[in-house]
Formats: C-alpha cells, structure tokens, sequence
C-alpha cells in the first residue's frame, strides 16, 4: 500500500521569511530551531541548492523552537525576528546559528550591537507580544503540518522524511517538479 505524503497545513504567505523568486518552480520550506545541531547543519545543503538554482528556488523558513531540550530555542527565535523589524533577519538568522552554543540574552543584545541594529529598540522588540505570536504562529503551522522535530523540510509542500544532506533534498526536488502535472 503506497505510503501517504505529509502535506504543508499553512501555505506560504507575505509574512513568512522567504529567500529567493515568488514564482520559483521550487519552494523548500524548513521549520527549524537555532539551538538543534542538526537545523545548524542542513544550512550548507541549504546554501548549495540556492547557489545551484537562485532563479527556480524559493527557501522558506518557520520557527520550530523545541524548548522542552532546546532552552534557548525560543530566545534565539525571537532575537531573529527582531532583526526582523529592522529589516535584517536573515543576517541575524546566519549569526545566530554560527553562535549557536552562546543564546544567552546578553549574547543576544551584543549580536544586535554587531550587527549594527538599534539595540533598544531590538529589546523592546524581542519581549514584544507581536512576535511572541509569530513565533506562536510558525509553531502551531507545523503542528498542523505534522512536525515532530528539527529540522523538518517541505518541498512544494510535501513533507521530506529522508535525511537533509544535499543529494537528498537535490533528488526530493527533482522528484517533486518531475510528479507536477505538464
């Protein structure tokens, strides 16, 4: 009996946290956590499937923050999107991972400085309630969507269950455009 593929509850949207053309033939959405190694990881595969094809890839990212044994998931989550608010997520998305063993709130504030974004407005921003609720959001759309842990890849949203090395993801792509009606 041919196994039935997890499907994307919430579709892409305005608000989400996206890398690459609107119309790409391709969109990789991955939730994921700045604290899990292995979200940390799937980066490079990341980063060498939007080197390959920047014109038909679209990357999506959603918070997944797994705090019951990730502490610092949801601080890092949230010192992102309050880069977010001054234009400079993805910078600090990059950051936050490259120091992903320091996600205290002072490494935070200090990544702000670094980054030369306002820091108190930084502050102010990353307690805010607004993105307490995006992340809040992100979360309960991969609950719905089936995610159990970290990081977790939909390609034209269907869930991915094989590994996140570049082949993989290169060879579920390629199985995605190739399953689309002509």
């Amino acid at each position: 009996m041919p196994r039935i593929a997890a499907r994307l509850a919430t579709p892409v949207t305005a608000d989400d946290h996206v890398q690459g053309p609107a119309e790409a033939e391709v969109t990789l959405l991955q939730y994921g956590d700045y604290e899990c190694p292995y979200t940390r990881m799937s980066r490079q595969s990341i980063h060498a499937l939007q080197r390959e094809s920047p014109d038909t890839l679209r990357f999506v990212f959603r918070h997944f923050p797994l705090e019951e044994i990730h502490p610092h998931a949801r601080a890092g989550a949230e010192a992102a999107e309050a880069a977010g608010a001054q234009g400079d997520f993805w910078t600090m998305h990059e950051y936050l991972f490259e120091h992903q063993h320091a996600l205290e709130d002072g490494d935070l504030h200090q990544y702000a400085v670094d980054l030369g974004l306002d820091p108190e407005r930084f502050e102010r921003d990353r307690t805010s309630p607004d993105i307490a609720q995006r992340i809040e959001r992100d979360r309960a759309s991969g609950e719905r969507s089936g995610v159990q842990g970290t990081p977790t890849f939909y390609v034209n949203g269907v869930r991915h269950d094989g590994t996140y090395d570049v082949d993989t993801l290169r060879s579920a792509i390629v199985a995605q455009l190739s399953a689309r009606p002509t």
